[in-house]
């Protein structure tokens, strides 16, 4: 009886074990394929992460250069099922992803092989610009790990408010201000700018003596001489919000523009140029 139970007691050990694998085998919980790829069959997702902005270091296929990408980021692990185990190769799914990316217009460069392989892509398509990189760091095909940006500037969502803005006038003799959006091109102020241009005001009217000169920087995309006549545009507009709807004394602000010339990033990147997009408060 006890050499039955001890049968019954293996066959009840390798069932769990078998669903355990099997179960270990399924895509991890919210993960999901990047629409930009179908997946080869035989992997699962073991990992994933999705991020709004992010950087990630890819080799232009083109230049075979370095180069910093920011913008929406996603992170996938896939691992081969076990009973593929031994009959797939890294070439394989490295040629797999570079044909696909170019069946769309896209390019890639292959490092392989190199024991830790790196398959680089990248496609320009609808005003988009989206990055790929598959990098194996264990040979046959076991797992492989795939990196997507889609390029974009960051969004700033962070406003100094009207207490930082004075800590920086004290400490520096000026502050800059993000939050303050305009149209394409216009220098119309957009209704999302009201919790900075309200910080700038609160800034005026608990400093009753202090007076700002209002400064607006462009980018560098575009000529210079267009670049200053916006930029002086939208300090003015700015001015005018301050002075019509929170009353601030008109003598006590003046506006400049100063169009790219004084950036505090570098304009070769979008994140650069966005910061270098910005409304400087100077005192007087």
């Amino acid at each position: 009886m006890k050499g039955w139970v001890k049968i019954i007691f293996v066959i009840w050990f390798l069932v769990i074990a078998f669903d355990g694998v099997a179960f270990a085998q399924k895509d991890k919980p919210g993960c999901k394929d990047h629409p930009l790829f179908t997946r080869m069959p035989e992997y699962y997702i073991f990992d994933c992460k999705e991020k709004e902005f992010d950087v990630h270091e890819f080799v232009d296929p083109a230049t075979k250069k370095k180069v910093l990408v920011e913008g929406r980021y996603s992170y996938i692990s896939y691992h081969l099922k076990e009973e593929f185990k031994g009959k797939k190769s890294m070439l394989q799914v490295a040629r797999n992803y570079a044909n696909a990316i170019a069946k769309i217009g896209g390019t890639f460069f292959m490092e392989y092989p190199t024991g830790r392989d790196s398959t680089w892509m990248k496609l320009k398509k609808d005003d988009k610009e989206i990055w790929a990189h598959i990098f194996q760091d264990y040979w046959e095909g076991y797992r492989f790990y795939l990196y997507i940006v889609e390029k974009a500037g960051m969004e700033q969502q962070v406003v100094a408010d009207a207490k930082a803005m004075l800590s920086d006038i004290q400490t520096k003799g000026s502050a800059s201000v993000y939050g303050i959006y305009f149209d394409f091109d216009k220098a119309d102020i957009k209704p999302e700018s009201e919790p900075a241009i309200k910080e700038i005001a609160k800034l005026l009217q608990e400093n009753r003596t202090l007076k700002l000169y209002v400064v607006g920087h462009t980018d560098n995309v575009g000529t210079i001489d267009y670049n200053l006549k916006l930029s002086k545009a939208r300090a003015d507009a700015v001015v005018k919000e301050l002075t019509t709807k929170y009353k601030i004394s008109p003598d006590r602000l003046r506006a400049f523009g100063v169009a790219s010339l004084a950036p505090v990033a570098s304009n070769k990147t979008e994140d650069g140029r966005a910061k270098n997009r910005r409304v400087e408060l100077v005192e007087q």
